[in-house]
């Protein structure tokens, strides 16, 4: 016996030298979490009894000369302290500034650019009330931060300092890291204006203050707050922007007020201004002259947006949500947009399918509007607004609308760090952009690819194994965008999160227990700030499984997959008792095991084998219960897994 345990152990240790790839030790390392949860976040994933977050309330007035493209104005922000801590200084984004040639950015990707007076924020004052007095603050800016050093700190658990800042910038063709900008149409010109006020940084219970800077690849972390915003303008323009416009019965013509009451009540897309009103120069303001005044508010948001132009053409629709409430879906657009292959007449349709999908399935629409906005900005989300490419078309801009409103969601809605960890926004939207996408008019343009991706013929499974070959020495899901290699960011953030989640939905968990859990997320972190560790323990409990090893594989790692089979036995060598088939695990990543089997007699079967079979090691033997010959055995049938060698999937007799 302890000869034969020898040998035995001899071949084990042998066989493990040959899959030296897979570890179950690392696989399924105990403790996983090496913090546990606080009285700020629970170990449950949900935030703790005594969770906080500042909060931040703007009221900001600015005016907008179109002859020289510069927008002035005042913000007034009033700052509360929810923290327990004592805050000295104050940090504030700019990222206006991004444009400007010492900004790390620009000064990393252009070194040597030269210096232009007209880019980023100028600012004439900056005060805050004191003793009921505005009196000058210190401050100091770098690149897209300022930080406003306080003579006096402000206390925390819910002490309050209102800021007023007069600024101005000059808006550019490209602003803001291309997020901003002006297109010149044939009927005027449309100013897209975004990241036009100075924001607060947010300080939270993880880092205190998040201070990166704006660079380009990561994109933005807000505090939540109510933003009430007054835009004056020419008269004749339109204006759409994030939120709710208080005034638009003293502002719209009695024509614009009555398409604007039936496209409110339409399930149908109604034209509020049509091209024919943009070509007769009719105004769509009562005042035809002089200047008009926009006011817009929205609550709970983290920030707003705004465009303005005399070219836009209009139009909208009534979105059902839950329980009776409804919203309203509009989409603002030029006559470029619908022509040639541009389909902008249909974007409200999008619009509203995809709001009302996003709701059904996982939150609830909180806001009274979405808005399209067609200009020269490819793609950019803002709460309950978007900018997207004024010549679009078919599938393609179905999934840009239905992509740039699913991040009102994410990360709008559940509030996470996008500038250091952009899978919590770009792939959390990706992934549910894939069941709305097959949801949309019985599947019109179903299924979603990732076109950069997709070759035709293939599936998603397929096509992500060479990016995981190319990422193996590369950055990870929870590498900062702006420290890696841009080309990494799109297969990173955007395929590799979204098809991760598809494999816990369909293959480790299941649709009913994923959805649950992932709902659960989403409404336990809306206007919140959760952290990555957050998502995964959220999802570990609700689902109740222990997830790390595919956290630490999948998310903390770039590993690989190949599951092969490596014999096929008929016990005792009578194809009647059935067979002992062994596979093995020869990548780093462990996942569960699809093994369909087929018989001579004509019998299919498809055996489920769990992930914890690969807890002990790279092999695993199990009984399939044949009653005749087998014809093949083949691990992953259906192609959903990301094995990287298919050609060790397949066993047929010699």
């Amino acid at each position: 016996m302890r000869k034969l345990s020898f040998v035995v152990f001899t071949a084990i240790l042998a066989h493990a030298a040959i899959a030296q790839n897979y570890d179950a030790h690392k696989a399924f390392a105990p403790i996983f979490y090496t913090s546990n949860g606080n009285e700020f976040r629970s170990a449950d994933g949900a935030p703790g009894g005594s969770y906080w977050q500042n909060r931040v309330n703007y009221h900001v007035n600015v005016s907008f000369d179109t002859s020289a493209n510069i927008l002035k104005g005042t913000a007034n922000i009033d700052y509360i302290n929810n923290s327990p801590d004592k805050l000295q200084f104050l940090w504030l984004e700019l990222d206006q500034n991004a444009d400007m040639e010492d900004a790390r950015g620009l000064s990393e990707m252009n070194p040597g650019i030269k210096a232009s007076s007209e880019k980023g924020f100028k600012f004439s004052s900056i005060s805050i009330l004191k003793d009921g007095k505005w009196k000058p603050v210190d401050y100091i800016i770098d690149g897209t931060r300022m930080q406003l050093r306080l003579k006096d700190a402000i206390d925390g658990n819910g002490k309050a300092l209102k800021i007023k800042i007069e600024y101005s910038f000059k808006l550019l063709k490209s602003s803001a890291g291309d997020r901003a900008g002006i297109l010149e149409t044939k009927n005027g010109k449309i100013y897209e204006l975004a990241y036009w006020f100075p924001r607060m940084c947010v300080y939270d219970d993880l880092l205190g203050w998040n201070t990166l800077p704006f660079i380009g690849g990561g994109e933005f972390y807000m505090e939540y707050g109510d933003i009430d915003y007054t835009v004056t303008a020419p008269s004749g323009l339109i204006a759409v922007g994030s939120g709710e416009l208080l005034n638009g019965k003293e502002i719209w013509n009695d024509k614009i007020l009555k398409n604007l009451a039936r496209a409110k009540s339409s399930e149908k897309t109604v034209v509020i201004r049509s091209l024919e009103d943009v070509k007769n120069s009719s105004s769509p303001t009562r005042k035809t002259s002089g200047d008009v005044t926009w006011h817009f508010t929205m609550k709970n948001t983290r920030d707003v947006a705004f465009a303005l132009s005399k070219a836009f053409m209009w139009d909208g629709a009534k979105m059902d949500l839950l329980h009776g409430k409804t919203a309203f879906a509009q989409s603002v657009y030029p006559q470029e947009s619908v022509e040639g292959k541009s389909e902008w007449n249909r974007a409200t349709e999008y619009l509203k399918a995809s709001v009302e999908d996003f709701s059904r399935r996982w939150f609830e629409y909180p806001y009274p509007e979405a808005t399209n906005v067609a200009g020269p900005i490819g793609g950019m989300e803002f709460p309950a607004l978007t900018f997207d490419y004024y010549q679009v078309g078919g599938k393609n801009l179905w999934a840009l609308l239905s992509h740039e409103i699913g991040h009102s969601w994410y990360p709008m809605i559940v509030g996470s760090d996008e500038r250091r960890f952009p899978f919590m926004d770009e792939g959390f939207n990706t992934f549910v952009d894939i069941y709305a996408q097959e949801d949309f008019n019985h599947g019109e343009f179903a299924p979603k690819r990732d076109g950069e991706y997709a070759p035709k013929g293939g599936n998603p499974a397929d096509e992500i194994i060479p990016v995981i070959r190319a990422l193996q020495n590369g950055p990870t899901l929870m590498t900062p965008p702006d420290w890696m290699d841009y080309k990494y960011v799109h297969p990173l953030a955007y395929f590799k999160t979204a098809f991760g989640l598809v494999l816990l939905r369909d293959i480790v968990l299941g649709k009913d227990r994923f959805d649950y859990a992932f709902r659960n997320y989403t409404k336990n972190w809306a206007f919140k700030h959760p952290s990555p560790i957050d998502f995964f323990r959220s999802m570990d409990n609700a689902a109740g499984e222990d997830l790390s090893w595919f956290w630490r594989g999948w998310f903390y790692n770039n590993w690989q997959l190949d599951q092969a089979i490596t014999t096929v036995k008929y016990i005792d060598d009578n194809v009647n008792n059935g067979a002992l088939i062994s596979i093995e695990n020869k990548e780093k990543l462990p996942m569960p095991v699809s093994v369909e089997i087929k018989e001579a007699n004509g019998k299919t079967q498809i055996l489920k084998l769990p992930v914890e079979i690969w807890q002990r090691g790279a092999d695993w033997t199990f009984h399939a219960p044949t009653t005749s010959k087998i014809i093949s055995v083949t691990l992953d049938p259906n192609h959903q897994l990301p094995d990287i060698d298919r050609s060790n999937n397949v066993w047929k007799p010699s």
